[in-house]
């Protein structure tokens, strides 16, 4: 293995306070050592030892990759109408899903490969290192279990979501589709997924429903995560902290009581702006997450229905500025939030020892992410160790 040197780096965030300044760690005129897929050593600029290639980052900011925690990218077809219908007036509902399942039914393993692929790619040219993504516009036993595998060829964080909405196979009988979840449909997807999710919500599933299927993927050796309180006030952020989810997803609509549960767990509060963008609903209260001392991740939510970015830095920006979250929080959140999001300690830092995931901003900080919303700063990304 070849070692590779990144030289003055005006602002490196670490995301380890114990090698810089503050939450971030920040290193002014710092240097990262890449030694094959890790870090190897970061410090200060004029200290870098010697190493078999150098790059210099030219005064520009470096940060760890962003880890993107919740996306559906398993999918065929394109719901450019239903957006502009909704953009022109018309509320959200889950059933717009029901849309993307025909057509996912439809398509070809190759296309949606091909679909997962781009979308990977264009994630990753905006600095997006590690991406989970979903089943879960299958909902038959067959294709719930080749979407995750082909999930499942792409990354290796791949979770099951057969409960996104009932079948529409079964709009008459609701309780059978959670039987054949727990079932025959958990034992097809069991072998290709490392996570159990359920959209818990009016019109999805209940909150007994909705702890059924959790619990039988637990016992499946599958971890949960949740769908939780996206559309109205419900039982989803109770039941994932009650069974220790790794994250509960959207976090729009909390009592009190919601807000304790999070700050005394370890379930991160995974919020996703992109979603609340396009379909112009409330905008989560990061701001009082916070304060409580619960821990947020910030994700994309990339679907073709209700959130089609997969960019970070984009989510960055909204948490800032509708969110009421400080640059040095949303960062934080879109990197080592998200990786706690998938309890993962390898990704989402710049430290010895961590995946060699970082990128290089066209930008002397990282605060120009939401300062230059929209513009493309990620200039180069390495990925696993290899600038890609």
């Amino acid at each position: 293995m070849t070692t590779t040197a990144l030289t003055h780096i005006n602002q490196l965030v670490t995301n380890d306070p114990s090698l810089g300044e503050g939450p971030l760690g920040l290193i002014q005129d710092a240097a990262v050592v890449i030694d094959g897929d890790r870090i190897a050593w970061v410090g200060a600029s004029s200290k870098a030892p010697a190493t078999d290639n150098a790059v210099d980052a030219g005064g520009r900011a470096a940060i760890p990759g962003f880890v993107d925690s919740h996306s559906h990218l398993v999918f065929g077809g394109d719901r450019t109408q239903e957006f502009n219908a909704r953009m022109s007036g018309r509320a959200y509902s889950a059933g717009g899903i029901r849309t993307t399942v025909a057509a996912t039914r439809a398509a070809t393993d190759a296309q949606l490969s091909a679909n997962v692929a781009h979308y990977m790619a264009e994630a990753l040219r905006q600095g997006t290192t590690t991406f989970e993504t979903k089943s879960g516009y299958g909902l038959t036993v067959d294709d719930e279990a080749r979407a995750l595998r082909i999930a499942a060829t792409h990354t290796d964080e791949v979770t099951y979501l057969g409960a996104h909405i009932v079948s529409p196979d079964y709009a008459d009988d609701p309780a059978a589709y959670v039987d054949l979840v727990t079932g025959p449909m958990l034992d097809a997807c069991a072998p290709h997924a490392r996570w159990i999710d359920v959209f818990c919500e009016k019109g999805a599933f209940d909150g007994d429903q909705a702890r059924a299927v959790l619990a039988a993927g637990k016992q499946r050796g599958l971890l949960p995560r949740i769908h939780a309180n996206q559309l109205s006030y419900g039982p989803g952020v109770q039941l994932g902290v009650e069974l220790d989810a790794a994250s509960a997803d959207h976090c729009t609509y909390l009592t009190d009581a919601d807000i304790d549960a999070l700050a005394n767990s370890a379930t991160v509060a995974t919020l996703l702006p992109g979603a609340e963008f396009s379909t112009r609903a409330v905008w989560p209260d990061a701001r009082r997450i916070l304060d409580a001392g619960a821990t947020v991740a910030l994700s994309t939510d990339c679907n073709p229905g209700s959130s089609f970015t997969s960019s970070m830095p984009f989510c960055i920006a909204l948490a800032v500025r509708d969110m009421k979250m400080t640059p040095d929080e949303a960062l934080w959140a879109a990197t080592a939030g998200g990786a706690q999001a998938l309890r993962r300690t390898d990704v989402g830092r710049i430290a010895p020892g961590a995946r060699a995931d970082l990128a290089l901003l066209d930008a002397p900080s990282h605060v120009h992410l939401a300062y230059r919303p929209g513009v493309p700063l990620v200039t180069d990304v390495w990925h696993k160790g290899v600038r890609v």
